[in-house]
Parts: C-alpha cells; structure tokens; sequence
C-alpha cells in the first residue's frame, strides 16, 4: 500500500498580499441527519469531545474542529490518521439512528490564506461578507469560489482554512494565488500595509 499524499504535495506561495498554502493531509468526517436528535448530538461529542456547533460556526479544541454545514449535516475535522477510529466513534454513537456517517478525508483538499489581505483574498472569489465584525474567529461558511463549491473558516485573526474537492486543488490554489498577488491589495478592509 502506498502513502498517502496530499492533492498538491504541500504547494506554497508566499509571494504577494497573503501567504496560500496547501495544508497537510486532515481527516474529515461528514455526519448527515436530523442535527436536534439527541443522538447526533451523542455521536459528535463521541467522537471528536465537541458540542454540536450552530449554523455558521465552527468549535475547536485539542486538534478536532466540528463545523456545521447545513442545516442537517455537520463536518468533523481531526488528525488524518485518527479519522477511522473518529468515524467508527460516531457510528457507535449513533447505533441505528438514521444518519449517514462517511470518511471523505481522501475526497477533499485544504489550504491556508494568511496575513492581513487574507480576507481581501477571499472577498475577490466569494460572495461573503468578510468584514469584520461581519465574519470572525470560529465562524464557518459554505459557499461558492470563483467556478467551485468550498467551505472555509477564520481559526484565527487573518487566518482562514479552505476545504474545496481534491479534483479541484489545483483550480483553487491558482486562483488564490492569482487573487493573492503583489500589488493587487485594494485596503477594503482598513488591513495596514
């Protein structure tokens, strides 16, 4: 069996208005049904020690991130080697409650944008409101960037982590790099420069 390898083998460019980078490999675990059960309540705190976030947020601690993507389904992020032994956690929690519980970690890939443009970076490529005061610190959102599906959070101040489909790696880091290039800051967001 080989290694696994991330979708672009650790791609970097710190080079502009915001430093992008591809994150290491994570696991991610898609949890799917009714988010009010009790059980599905049971099923993240088993398996990555978290409550169940609120639309639009995203809980951290200790290496294990929960975010909530709809309505009825919620990711959980964790160590890449850890992500069976979390899925199997879930569906023991779960028992027989409808729910669908899946390892997408192979399915996706990750990036980091970082600096003070960062969220100037994303502004360019999705329809958000990234002001702040607007989007924050522990805040999740699902949406669109440029031609694609992706999903990012702010872990920190001018920090953001993507999650977009692995067959699609490339197409992302190009255009937040595009986005991120020298020159390109407009100061929308009073970053200093």
């Amino acid at each position: 069996m080989s290694d696994p390898l991330s979708a672009l083998n650790g791609a970097s460019t710190a080079t502009g208005i915001a430093g992008v980078r591809e994150l290491p490999l994570q696991g991610m675990i898609t949890l799917r049904g009714d988010m009010g059960a009790a059980a599905l309540k049971k099923a993240v705190t088993a398996a990555v020690g978290l409550k169940m976030p609120a639309l639009g947020e995203a809980l951290s601690d200790a290496g294990k991130t929960v975010c909530r993507m709809s309505p009825d389904e919620v990711l959980l992020l964790c160590d890449y080697n850890a992500a069976g032994d979390i899925l199997q956690a879930a569906r023991d929690a779960l028992g027989d409650t409808h729910s669908l519980v899946v390892n997408v970690s192979d399915a996706r890939a990750a990036f980091e944008v970082s600096g003070p443009f960062a969220r100037e970076v994303l502004a360019k490529l999705c329809p958000v409101d990234l002001a702040p005061g607007r989007f924050e610190p522990g805040m999740f959102r699902r949406t669109r960037m440029a031609q694609v599906a992706a999903a990012f959070r702010m872990p920190a101040a001018d920090t953001f982590h993507i999650i977009c489909f692995r067959s699609q790696a490339r197409y992302v880091f190009d255009v937040l790099r595009v986005a991120a290039q020298p020159g390109s800051e407009v100061n929308a967001f009073g970053a200093a420069t």
